[in-house]
């Protein structure tokens, strides 16, 4: 059943959907910039999610309409050559769920007077009636030898939306490589270079190791016990955030690493800032985060999700950062940074005024 959060709040005639995929908390972190701007700009942000994805936004903007959205009911598998067949086997949910999102958007644009519509990668969020935006890194979605279907099957999706915004730069440098750039294409893009909801500060350093956990079940979990037990006897102190967005924070010490279910984005910029090296997954939005900091990592991508393969690789390659599989990872693996230089600084900053003519209309 689907769901709304109302808080003691007017809507006004400028309200614009904003939706991010639930899959990790990539989608919703990056949104967050979005939110805040379209604050800025005099538009009333309605939240629209499920899972995490909702709870994390939720926190973050306590003061605006949020609703529930289906589930697409991503779940990894546990092992990594079961990863598309895994995905193969819950199409028919997501499908569903597509097609429901699509049934409710139809009455939210009316409900809420709609001025406009951002989803972030969920393709039955959009409308005829007004401008509707997708976001996404991801032109190309790899799937091994069948990469070519799930680009086009995605790119058709995109084509029903007015625009299309990339979180990267057109040129480069860039970050996305082959994800983010096609070599043709009719498609309206716009490139907004990389978005992070965190600032660089100079901190004083507290933590020698920052690990920071995202991504669906089962596979977050496997990696949370994994570097629990490999990272005991690491030589410094550790900052250990599980990604788990849940009622209450809950902070534990044990001897030198500090656990932390989730924090607040208030609370991991202080923590990017004040920790020297990052252990994470290589999702794209974390890459946007890294770069936009200019903190040096080390990568483990998921098992089996070729995008986060892909980004792990591209950024080895080009001297940015090391990884290794999840299975072959141990913590001395960590001095391989020291060999690498980071990433390059961006200094694309977002036009927001001009993208947002889109939904004052006439």
């Amino acid at each position: 059943m689907l769901k709304a959060y109302l808080p003691n709040l007017k809507t006004t005639s400028k309200n614009i959907l904003i939706a991010p995929l639930n899959w990790g908390l990539g989608h919703a972190t990056r949104c967050i910039p979005i939110i805040k701007e379209l604050q800025r700009y005099g538009f009333t942000p309605i939240i629209a999610s499920d899972g995490v994805a909702l709870q994390l936004l939720q926190k973050e903007f306590p003061e605006l309409i949020s609703i529930e959205l289906p589930s697409y009911e991503i779940e990894y598998a546990k092992d990594e050559k079961d990863f598309k067949w895994k995905l193969i086997k819950n199409s028919p949910k997501m499908i569903q769920a597509i097609f429901e999102e699509k049934q409710k958007v139809k009455s939210l644009v009316k409900q809420y007077d709609l001025k406009g519509i951002i989803s972030d990668n969920r393709l039955g969020v959009y409308s005829k009636k007004v401008p509707s935006v997708f976001i996404t890194h991801q032109l190309n979605v790899l799937s091994g030898k069948t990469t070519w279907i799930s680009s086009k099957l995605h790119q058709f999706f995109i084509a029903k939306f007015t625009e299309c915004w990339i979180p990267d730069c057109k040129d480069q440098p860039n970050l996305t490589g082959k994800l983010g750039h096609l070599e043709n294409s009719s498609l309206n893009l716009k490139y907004l270079g990389p978005l992070s909801r965190l600032v660089k500060k100079n901190l004083p350093l507290r933590y020698d190791l920052m690990v920071i956990l995202s991504g669906p079940e089962p596979q977050r979990t496997m990696l949370e016990d994994k570097l629990t037990a490999e990272l005991q006897d690491y030589e410094g102190s550790i900052l250990f955030i599980k990604g788990k967005v849940e009622p209450e924070q809950n902070i534990k010490t044990d001897r030198h690493i500090t656990y932390y279910n989730f924090m607040t984005s208030e609370e991991v910029e202080k923590a990017f800032n004040e920790s020297d090296l990052v252990l994470c997954r290589s999702g794209y939005t974390t890459v946007m985060d890294l770069a936009k900091l200019e903190k040096k990592a080390f990568f483990i991508p998921t098992p089996g999700q070729f995008e986060q393969e892909y980004l792990a690789k591209r950024c080895k390659r080009k001297g940015m950062a090391p990884f290794a599989k999840q299975g072959e990872f141990k913590a001395e693996k960590l001095l391989e940074i020291d060999l690498y230089k980071g990433f390059p600084k961006s200094e694309a900053t977002v036009n927001w005024k001009q993208l947002f003519i889109l939904f004052h209309g006439e």
